[in-house]
Formats: structure tokens, C-alpha cells, sequence
């Protein structure tokens, strides 16, 4: 008895003991997410200082036993690792965020990835998780101000309209500036434009030697490498839309004379003119304000997107993402419409072997009349709306539309007949239905330990069918639509199929031996290409009522088929030694079907090297160097787009004259080049990659030197050869530029964060050698000649207004100079102003001095605001309307600026526009001088977007809720009197040129984001 009493008491005392010892542990629980509030599976959750761990589910939930006096540890890689005493809490939630430091990033690089601490070449890498709130439907809206050394212009706002991308500035005058896209690795034949942005995960830029040469004879411009969406195993269904409203800005609109204005500036010229005033013109005000034709033909316009994505999967991983997109033009009877649907799959056959399959089809319809342009080139609508006089109604007093302006019941002398053009933009019929598929498959093996072996082949189609039809009604600048004459009546019909496919074929090498680190990249690669067209048009409609060419009794036309082909072979070596000194070396060898015969095969090699610093032990005691890294690189890339036929001499259809008799027969039209190769860039780069304080301030900087040899060029040759030219490989550029970058994280707080993004770039460029002779070469505005810089707008020096008979006699002049009209620099001294280069001189570099971006996101709380800016400094632009516009002939209506014109000595305006004297305004219209170039340095606000994650905790089904306010194009800040700023149609010979294009608008959009 007294046994089992000393037991309990034993039980009793070890009790107790153990309750002192452990009474402090419980059970902490919770869930781990990300930045967006998405759970994390797969983290470590683990007890600093001991071996007691738990790794969380497929939500992002965990327990495990701990004291108050533990610290948890929560770690995943790609995020910041995360300390929480544990304390009071039994609920512990966790969001981590993603790891930005420098060291671990991982990039997407040519035909492969690489861990950015070893990247020796110079690339911008940008994950779309960061870009996802901004709600445009191009792609590259979305990187605009993002990327140094990148410049994305955005040309015109036409519904589905593509954008300008230049890489490290102008690379050719005729071979083209776009840069090559690869789509998850697949060289595709086009550009962009169609892809559906929230198919993609991320994008990164390559702009040196050492990034592109394995790209080899198209990389001269830069290579953008598009990464879609992949299933990363865990399970989530998301949903997307936007809707909104374009508008165009006051900026965007352009400031033309209303009816009584017009009205009294047609009295002024027949007064200044000594004639007399018709009586339509007599009495001004009577016409009020009239009709603003700009405003007839645009309007407020709907822009709208949704989007559904799934992703999911462990050994067999699906990501598949369904879009629809349809955007109104902001002009009358334009509008976009986008279906777009990507399926990615991978399959984990087992430990060694994974297959893949992408498939992408796309298929958009657009219908936009021809709205930019010269009217007397294009037709343009913009323009003729413009010229044309305000007097006149679009609608008669009876409610009919008339077919012309002015209408059948107004004799407005001395106005040029125009259309109706609020009827002919509706009126006339140009659409446009684009199907386009993408796919491709690869198998990756490890065929030996640290030996990959990979297969990918893949596809690119597309099918594209365009029909036009012009009405009699609808009528042009000084033709007036008519409906009873069919004659006036035409149509068209286009339609387009191309493919191209690839297969390609690598084995990489990877292995560690002590303090070496090496990979090998080997492969073979082919592509092939063919395009097929038929094109037709018809005339002799009988009436407007049948669209269709079968109606047409006159139909011609016909067909054509271009092909290409290249194969390739390349390689790459990445070496480091103690994981701080880097050594890259690549090299690949074209082979291709454009060029000639005796020049098929071109190779291009690149070398690179890196150096870590702060890897070095002198470097120990610099606790605010995060990482540092000295970056240089050298290698040659090519430039391949010259057409597909340009090296041989074509046969046409020739007549003969014989004996009286003519004979239809053949002749060659052009000379045979079997040495025409490709363009061949050299480039140089040096760089450093800097990160402070714990990588909270990280920079960036790149100088480069490239140097285009072999300008693919038409040079004459003479005339006894019985040809005027030819194709061949004669002109050198270089071109040379600084690049900034830097990012910050102000202020990163539990409840406020405050991350900035700032670049500026400074391109430079200088023609070496053009031709044969170095003869310039000559654009519409511009002149590209040895010792400048390509595309420099030349043309007239404007010196003022002729005040009076002493300053018009002491000269120099020109054919039709009078007191009043404009007046030009003699550049040759010869005391004779002539419209052509003996007078002409520079007018100014249609390349800006530096284009710069900044991106500043908040986030506070549940809220977060991001602003993204562009900008640019001091290139100029031709705003070409105001040759029309600023007509003092008056047969259009004029921009308000010619109200304060030269009247007289005494009353000489503002000195931008001369007299209407009959006789003297033609010089002022017709010749290209310096009044009608402009600054266009700019800054536009490009986005605001501000949203707010809305609290879910207590929903199981609903993982994330974010609403968001944007607007896109909210403050265009310039002294350029036109538009757009940004406008260049054409780059080389036709940069800096404003033809007038569809206007950009402001976009106002609301929108939520939701995950389960």
C-alpha cells in the first residue's frame, strides 16, 4: 500500500515537472500567401534551431507545435525569407514577398535561362506579375518607360494598331529596325501585336552582341524573348475584366477656324486682294459656329476586355487562358475586335524525360477606314475633315445627308468641293479578319547524368482576308460623292496565307568540378516560310447596293508566292570560376535562302566576360555594396530583311517593235547580285550591375558601340549596263549610347511601401559611308549623308516676313518674294533663294538627345497606386498638315494661327504666317522650310492605376479580390502644336514626319481581378 502511494506520488511529481517543462508549447497554425494574397504551397515552415519543421498544402496552410518563445522561419525560394517570434499567437498568418534581390533572379535568355548574377551580356527582364494592373491591349503599351535602351512609341491609336519598338536606336535605312520576337523559343514571322498580354509570364529584352548572336543574322535590332504562362502545380481558377471609355483629349484636337472666322477670312483675302467680297462673304457672323468636321467623324468610344485562365496540375500541368478583347475606334466606323486562347501543357514522363505542347489561336477582325495620311496620297479622312469649310452642314434642313460639301444648295466661291465626310466615314467599307495560330512541342531528356538533350518543333499560321468597298456617295477632297454615276463605284478583295515552321535541335552540358562551373549549348536549327496572295479589284458596279466583287464588271488582279528558308547551327560556353568570374562565348552560323548564291552563309560569333567584385575580400568591409558586377562583351549579329527574292534579276512582260508588228515577250528587269549578303552589325559593350544597402537601391549601366557594315542598299549603275540600279552591300553606320537604369525601394514598411523605377537612355548615330561615291540619300524631308546622323530634316531656313519695299529689295529673294510673303536664308550667298540644296541646309535631327521613363508604385494597406511617365528631350518632327492647314490661298479652312498673320508693316502678326496676297503664298505652302518643323520633346503620363485588395479571409472559394480605377494617357505635356508627339510613320528616311494618324485617346477604365 504504501508502495503504491509513493507511485503516485512519483506519477503526480513527474506530472507536474513535465507540465513546468511543456506547458508552453502549443499549436500554431495558419496560412502562407503571396503579395497578392495568393496561398503558397510547398513552403518550409520550420523551428529556428532545431530540426522540427512542416512544409505547407495546396492552400498555403501549415501547424505546427511551438513554444512563445520560438521563432518560425518561413522559407520558399523566390521569396524573402520571413522570422515571426511566435509569442502569444496560435494564428499566425504569413504573406511573403518576392525575393528582388539581384543574386537569385533567374532569366530567360537565347535558348535557355541563366541565374542573372551570371548574365555577362546586357538584357532588360521584365515578370508581367508587376504590369498586370495596367489594362491595355498591346503588350508593348504595357513596357512603355519601363526599359532603358528601349524606345516603344505609340504611332496611332487605330483600334488593334500595333507599336514601335527600337533597340538601341536605328539600325538601317532599308532593311528594317523592328526587333526579332521569339514567342517560348519559336522565331516568329511577324511581330506581336495579336498576342493576348495576359497569356504572358514574362519578357526579357536582349540588346548587346553577347545577348543576340545566337540569333545570328536577324538580331541586329535586338531580340524580345516572350515566356507564356505555365502551370506551376498548384491549382487556380482566375478571372479578369475591364471596361471603359476613350475619349479624345483637347491636346489631341486640333484648333481649326470656325464658320464665322472662315467666313471673315475669305472677306479679308478678296479685300487684300483689291476684289470684290462675294456676297456669301459679306456679312461673316451670320454663320455662327458651323460645323466642326473633326468632331462630326469621332465620337466617345467603349473599350472592353475579359479574360479566364486555369492553371493546374502536378506530373501533368495544364496553364490555359481564354480572352476577349473588342475596342471602338474613337473615330466612326473603326473597331477591333480579339479571341484569343492559349493551352500550355507539360508532362513529367518521369524523372528524366518531360514533353510539352503549346497551342495558340487568335482571331480579330478590324474595321477602320482610311484615316491617316495626306489626302491627296491617302484619301486620308483626318485631313480632309480638317481642309474642309466649316460653313457647310452635314445634314440638309430637311433631315437628308448630302453627299458633299458644300451642299447642293450653298455656291461658296473660291472653296474647294469636298465630301461629306460624316457620310463617307460611314460610308466606306475596309475590314480586315486575321485567324493566327501558334503551337509548339518540345521533349526534353536528360540523356546522361548533367546531359540534356532537347527537341522542339513548332508552327506559325496565319490567314488573313481584307475587303474594301468605296461607294459612289463616298467621294474625296475636291470630288464630292455623287450617287448617280457609278463609274465612281470600287471594291477590293485580299487574301493571305502564311506559315512558317521550325525544328530545332539542342544538347546542353552541365557540371560543377570544384570551383568551376560550366555549361555547353549545342544545336542545329531550321526554319522555313512561305506566303501566298491574291489580290483583286473591281470596278463598274451598277449601284452602290452589292459590296461584293461578283457585282463588279471589271475585275483585275492576281496572285503571288514568296518563300524563304534558313538553317542554322550554334553554340555557347558559360564558364565561372569560384562563382565570380564569368566567361561567355557563342557562335552561330546562317545559312539563308535570301541571299545570294556565292554569299548564302554568314557567321557570328560573340565573346562576353564578368567580373563580381563584391565577391572579393577586399570588398568585405563595404557592408552597403550589396553586389557588384563589371560586365563586356563583343560579337556580330546580321540583319536579313531585304525581301526574299532581292538577289536575282526578275523577267517581266516587255513588247517589240518589229517590222511594223508589235511581239509580246520577256526581259530581264534588274542585274543578278550572287554576292548580296546580309547586313553585319558589330557591337561593343561595357557595363556595370551595382546593388546597395541589402538591394533596396539597385543600378544599371551600359555604354555600347555598334558599327553596321555591308548597308543593304540600291546603288546606281550606268545607264549602258541597260539597267538604272541594283541591290548590293555598300554603307557603314555606327551608332554609340549611354543607358541608365535605377531602381529604389523607398520606403518598404509593414503597412507602407514606396518602390521607384527611373531610366534614361542617350542614343547617337553617324553614317560612315553610303554607296559607291558617298552620295546622300534623300526622303521626302530628310537627308541621310556621310558625317551626320541618319534621317536629319533638311530643307529651308524661314528668316521672318518681308516687312516692307527696303528689306524686300535688299534681298536675297525668291520667285514670287513680296512685301508680306516669307522670307529664307540665302545659305550659298549667291543672292538668289532656290528650293533646292544649293539653299537648303539643316533643319534639325529627327532623333531625340535622350528618351527617358520613370514608374513609381505605392502601396498602403489593402491599396496600391502605380504612375507610369516617358518622356523624350529635343528631336524635332515635320507637322506636314500645316502645309494645308496654314494654306492662305483660302480654299480649306485654316488653323486658328493664321488669324494673327502679316497684314501690314504695322500690323505683322506673330510672324509664323505671311500675307494672303494672290501671287505670293505658294512658297510658304509648297516649299519645305524651317516653319514648319517643331520641338517635340515630350512627357506623357502613360498610366494611373489605383486599386485595392479587398479583405477575403473568411471566403474558403475565393482566394483574391482586386479592384481597380485606371486611365490610360492622362497628361501629354509638349509645346508640339500636333497630336502626338511620339508620331514618326516610317523610320530611316521617313522619321519625324506627322502625316496625321488616327488620334490616341484617353482611356478611363474600371476593373476587378479575382482568383478561387
Amino acid at each position: 500500500m504504501k508502495i503504491i502511494t509513493n507511485s503516485k506520488r512519483l506519477f503526480v511529481f513527474l506530472f507536474l515537472m513535465s507540465n513546468i517543462l511543456f506547458a508552453q508549447e502549443k499549436l500554431v497554425s495558419g496560412v502562407v500567401t503571396d503579395q497578392k494574397q495568393l496561398p503558397i504551397p510547398g513552403v518550409n515552415v520550420v523551428i529556428k534551431g532545431s530540426n522540427s519543421g512542416v512544409v505547407t498544402d495546396m492552400d498555403g496552410n501549415y501547424a505546427i507545435q511551438a513554444k512563445p518563445s520560438d521563432t518560425i522561419v518561413f522559407s520558399f525560394i523566390g521569396m524573402k525569407t520571413v522570422n515571426r517570434l511566435v509569442g502569444d499567437s496560435e494564428v499566425m498568418d504569413i504573406q511573403m514577398a518576392e525575393d528582388s534581390n539581384l543574386l537569385a533572379d533567374v532569366v530567360v535568355m537565347a535558348y535557355g535561362s541563366q541565374s542573372k548574377r551570371k548574365v555577362t551580356g546586357a538584357l532588360e527582364n521584365v515578370n508581367m506579375e508587376e504590369l498586370d494592373e495596367i489594362p491595355v491591349p498591346q503588350l508593348t503599351q504595357k513596357l512603355q518607360g519601363k526599359l532603358s535602351g528601349v524606345q516603344i512609341l505609340q504611332n496611332t491609336g487605330t483600334p488593334g494598331g500595333g507599336m514601335s519598338v527600337r533597340i538601341r536606336g536605328q539600325a538601317s535605312i532599308s532593311a528594317g529596325s523592328e526587333p526579332l520576337y521569339v514567342v517560348d523559343g519559336f522565331p516568329i514571322t511577324g511581330d506581336i501585336s495579336n498576342l493576348n498580354p495576359a497569356e504572358i509570364e514574362d519578357i526579357t529584352i536582349l540588346k548587346d552582341a553577347s545577348a543576340t548572336s545566337l540569333y545570328g543574322s536577324r538580331a541586329a535590332n535586338g531580340v524580345v524573348l516572350v515566356t507564356t504562362k505555365r502551370s506551376r502545380g498548384k491549382s487556380k481558377l482566375s478571372f479578369s475584366a475591364y471596361y471603359g471609355s476613350q475619349q479624345i483629349p483637347e491636346k489631341g484636337r486640333p484648333d481649326m477656324l470656325n464658320a464665322t472666322e472662315y467666313a471673315q477670312f475669305r472677306k479679308e483675302i478678296y479685300e487684300a486682294n483689291g476684289q470684290e467680297v462675294p456676297e456669301v462673304y459679306q456679312n461673316p457672323e451670320m454663320y455662327g459656329e458651323g460645323t466642326d468636321w473633326f468632331d462630326l467623324i469621332t465620337r466617345n468610344a467603349p473599350i472592353q476586355n475579359y479574360t479566364l485562365s486555369y492553371s493546374g496540375g502536378e506530373d501533368l500541368r495544364t496553364s490555359i487562358v481564354a480572352g476577349f478583347f473588342k475596342q471602338d475606334g474613337v473615330l466612326l466606323n473603326s473597331n477591333f475586335k480579339r479571341f484569343s486562347l492559349r493551352a500550355n501543357t507539360d508532362y513529367d514522363v518521369n524523372d528524366r524525360i518531360k514533353v510539352g505542347l503549346n497551342i495558340a489561336p487568335t482571331y480579330s477582325v478590324r474595321n477602320s477606314p482610311q484615316t491617316d495620311g495626306v489626302w491627296y496620297n491617302t484619301n486620308g479622312i483626318i485631313q480632309g475633315a480638317l481642309l474642309t469649310n466649316p460653313i457647310s452642314s452635314h445634314i440638309n434642313p430637311d433631315g437628308s445627308i448630302p453627299y458633299g460639301a458644300p451642299g447642293w444648295n450653298t455656291d461658296l466661291v473660291g472653296v474647294a468641293q469636298m465630301p461629306n465626310w460624316y457620310h463617307q466615314v460611314q460610308a466606306v467599307k475596309n475590314t480586315n479578319k486575321n485567324i493566327g495560330f501558334i503551337s509548339n512541342a518540345f521533349l526534353e531528356a536528360e540523356v546522361f547524368p548533367n546531359l540534356t538533350y532537347k527537341f522542339m518543333t513548332g508552327v506559325d499560321m496565319g490567314s488573313s482576308v481584307a475587303d474594301s468597298f468605296n461607294p459612289s456617295t463616298a467621294g474625296g477632297v475636291f470630288n464630292p460623292g455623287n450617287p448617280d454615276d457609278p463609274s465612281r463605284i470600287s471594291g477590293s478583295h485580299s487574301n493571305t496565307f502564311g506559315y512558317s515552321w521550325l525544328i530545332e535541335n539542342t544538347l546542353v552540358y552541365e557540371n560543377s568540378f570544384g570551383d568551376h562551373d560550366v555549361e555547353i549549348l549545342g544545336g542545329y536549327t531550321t526554319q522555313k516560310a512561305r506566303g501566298e496572295n491574291g489580290s483583286f479589284t473591281g470596278t463598274g458596279f451598277p449601284d452602290n447596293r452589292v459590296k461584293t466583287l461578283g457585282a463588279a464588271t471589271t475585275i483585275t488582279g492576281g496572285t503571288s508566292i514568296e518563300e524563304w528558308s534558313l538553317a542554322s547551327v550554334l553554340g555557347r560556353v558559360n564558364y565561372s570560376y569560384k562563382d565570380k568570374y564569368l566567361l561567355t562565348g557563342s557562335f552561330r552560323s546562317d545559312g539563308s535562302s535570301k541571299f545570294g548564291r556565292d554569299n548564302r552563309w554568314g557567321n557570328f560569333p560573340s565573346i562576353s566576360a564578368g567580373w563580381i567584385v563584391s565577391e572579393e575580400n577586399f570588398m568585405d568591409n563595404l557592408d552597403e555594396i550589396s553586389f557588384l558586377k563589371l560586365r563586356a562583351s563583343y560579337g556580330v549579329t546580321g540583319n536579313n530583311n531585304i525581301g526574299n527574292y532581292t538577289q536575282y534579276s526578275s523577267v517581266v512582260s516587255t513588247n517589240y517593235a518589229l517590222y511594223d508588228q508589235l511581239y509580246n515577250g520577256k526581259s530581264l528587269d534588274g542585274l543578278e547580285n550572287t554576292e548580296l549578303g546580309w547586313e553585319r552589325t558589330t557591337q561593343k559593350d561595357l557595363g556595370v550591375d551595382l546593388a546597395l544597402f541589402d538591394n533596396r537601391i539597385q543600378f544599371t549601366y551600359d555604354y555600347y558601340y555598334k558599327k553596321t557594315n555591308d548597308l543593304l542598299y540600291t546603288v546606281e549603275i550606268p545607264i549602258s549596263s541597260g539597267f538604272y540600279n541594283y541591290a548590293t552591300n555598300i554603307g557603314d553606320f555606327k551608332f554609340w549610347g549611354h543607358e541608365f537604369n535605377l531602381t529604389a525601394k523607398v520606403f518598404d514598411g509593414e503597412d507602407f511601401k514606396w518602390d521607384t523605377n527611373f531610366n534614361i537612355t542617350f542614343n547617337e548615330n553617324e553614317v560612315i559611308k553610303l554607296g559607291t561615291d558617298n552620295s546622300p540619300i534623300r526622303g521626302e524631308y530628310t537627308i541621310t549623308e556621310v558625317g551626320a546622323a541618319i534621317g536629319q530634316l533638311y530643307g529651308l531656313q524661314a528668316d521672318g516676313i518681308f516687312q516692307n519695299e527696303e528689306e524686300l529689295a535688299a534681298g536675297p529673294t525668291h520667285n514670287g518674294a513680296a512685301v508680306g510673303s516669307i522670307r529664307f536664308v540665302d545659305q550659298n550667298g549667291d543672292g538668289v533663294v532656290t528650293n533646292d540644296q544649293r539653299d537648303y541646309t539643316y533643319l534639325g535631327d529627327t532623333n531625340p538627345d535622350f528618351n527617358y521613363g520613370f514608374t513609381n508604385t505605392f502601396k498602403y494597406k489593402n491599396f496600391d497606386l502605380s504612375v507610369v511617365a516617358q518622356g523624350a528631350v529635343n528631336n524635332k518632327i515635320v507637322n506636314v498638315v500645316e502645309r494645308f492647314t496654314g494654306n492662305l490661298d483660302g480654299p480649306f479652312n485654316v488653323n486658328r494661327g493664321v488669324l494673327n498673320r502679316w497684314r501690314s508693316e504695322e500690323n505683322p502678326g506673330a510672324g509664323r504666317y505671311g500675307t494672303v496676297a494672290a501671287g505670293t503664298t505658294g512658297p510658304e505652302r509648297d516649299w519645305f522650310h524651317s516653319k514648319l518643323v517643331y520641338d517635340a520633346t515630350y512627357l506623357t503620363i502613360k498610366n494611373i492605376t489605383l486599386g485595392y485588395n479587398v479583405p477575403v479571409d473568411a471566403q474558403d472559394f475565393l482566394k483574391n479580390l482586386r479592384v481597380y480605377a485606371s486611365v490610360q494617357q492622362p497628361f501629354v505635356f509638349t509645346d508640339y502644336p500636333g497630336a502626338n508627339p511620339e508620331v514618326s510613320n516610317a523610320g530611316g528616311l521617313g522619321a519625324g514626319a506627322d502625316r496625321t494618324t488616327y488620334p490616341i485617346p484617353r482611356t478611363f477604365t474600371v476593373g476587378l481581378n479575382l482568383t478561387l
